[in-house]
């Protein structure tokens, strides 16, 4: 995978650029596996544009975004125009600070204005990394979420003019699974323009040297806690099974205040579930199973992550890092959105008859 990440990045100096601190979360891990994927090719990055100057190396970059201006009180108020707020904002100051470069790597949602000032100084190669599915597949998908749990709104659909704009300026889009390639194939785009750029777990994420000593059936989600993550269906599927043994625990942490609130009813009407943020890796290593029950999720490291330390996994259809499950040994995929499913299958397992962790 390594050699594959190298073979498709492009040749001459580059600048990075990520709305997410260098290495944290799902898009600073990809930033990250760029970033060192042109540093073993030999081309290192010229410069590195992220959301934290203060985590990185000094000198690689500089950009911060942040919600100002009239646009402020919407923000205030929706986290669709907040995200939306954000992005143009990141874009606008990461445009100002390319500098010299042979090419431009930028995450697609806040890449617009790079993009445009890029071919204006005559840039290479402009690239986009598209974290997720063609914009079009991802609103479909988060219709789908949120009609089942009307919890929050929906904001992709804020993004999809900007998107569209992005994809007609970058000379080619680096995706990192079939899930997302396949999306943007049907949606006319020629082999010539993807590239497939594939995404790998950290090497901190092994097995535990000794077996869990834990006497629960521990289920454990890793990711940001929204509606189209699948979250509101884990639990239902979770209530469903009336285990005294069994527990779920959430790792992250929500965006509104109407799935903080959604979240701390379902713990306080069930003792089992409960929230605890911070680092993934000893819930991994405690977990008899890892459920990413996705509506949209264009790679997903947490359930490759769970995997790489000997967790099966329960994921969707609709999870690009579906392709590194081999069905029935290491994990299932089962039809997005399908509550009746998620049960069986973590009934099954809980009762031993699938994936023996």
């Amino acid at each position: 995978m390594e050699r594959a990440q190298e073979d498709v990045l492009p040749s001459g100096p580059a600048v990075v650029s990520c709305p997410a601190p260098y290495g944290v979360g799902g898009l600073g891990r990809h930033l990250r596996e760029i970033a060192e994927a042109l540093e073993r090719s030999g081309e290192p990055a010229a410069r590195i544009i992220d959301a934290d100057a203060s985590s990185c190396p000094a000198g690689r970059r500089r950009g911060l975004p942040e919600v100002v201006g009239a646009l402020a009180p919407l923000a205030r108020f929706s986290p669709a125009w907040r995200m939306w707020s954000a992005s143009v904002r990141f874009d606008a100051r990461a445009a100002r600070g390319l500098g010299a470069a042979d090419q431009l790597i930028a995450f697609n949602g806040t890449a617009l204005a790079q993009l445009r000032a890029a071919r204006r100084a005559g840039l290479a190669t402009l690239s986009l990394v598209s974290a997720n599915s063609h914009m079009r597949r991802v609103i479909r998908q988060h219709e789908l979420a949120y009609r089942q749990y009307p919890v929050e709104r929906p904001w992709a659909t804020h993004l999809l003019r900007r998107n569209l704009r992005e994809y007609a300026q970058a000379d080619r889009i680096l995706v990192s699974s079939r899930y997302v390639l396949e999306s943007f194939v049907e949606e006319g785009f020629g082999d010539e323009l993807l590239a497939h750029f594939p995404l790998t777990p950290d090497s901190r994420y092994r097995p535990a040297g000794t077996p869990s000593s834990s006497s629960t059936f521990d289920i454990v989600y890793c990711g940001s806690l929204l509606v189209h993550k699948g979250v509101p269906l884990l639990l239902d599927a979770v209530r469903r099974l009336a285990y005294d043994d069994l527990r779920l625990v959430l790792v992250g942490g929500w965006k509104t205040r109407a799935m903080r609130r959604f979240i701390e009813q379902a713990c306080r009407d069930d003792p089992r579930i409960s929230v605890r943020p911070g680092d993934a890796l000893p819930w991994f290593r405690s977990a008899r199973l890892c459920v990413h029950p996705a509506y949209e999720d264009g790679f997903a490291y947490a359930p490759a992550e769970a995997m790489a330390c000997g967790v099966p996994v329960i994921v969707s259809e609709d999870t690009g890092m579906k392709e590194l499950i081999d069905p029935g040994r290491d994990g299932l995929i089962l039809p997005t959105g399908s509550v009746e499913a998620l049960t069986q299958a973590i009934d099954a397992s809980y009762r031993g008859e699938i994936l023996h962790a």
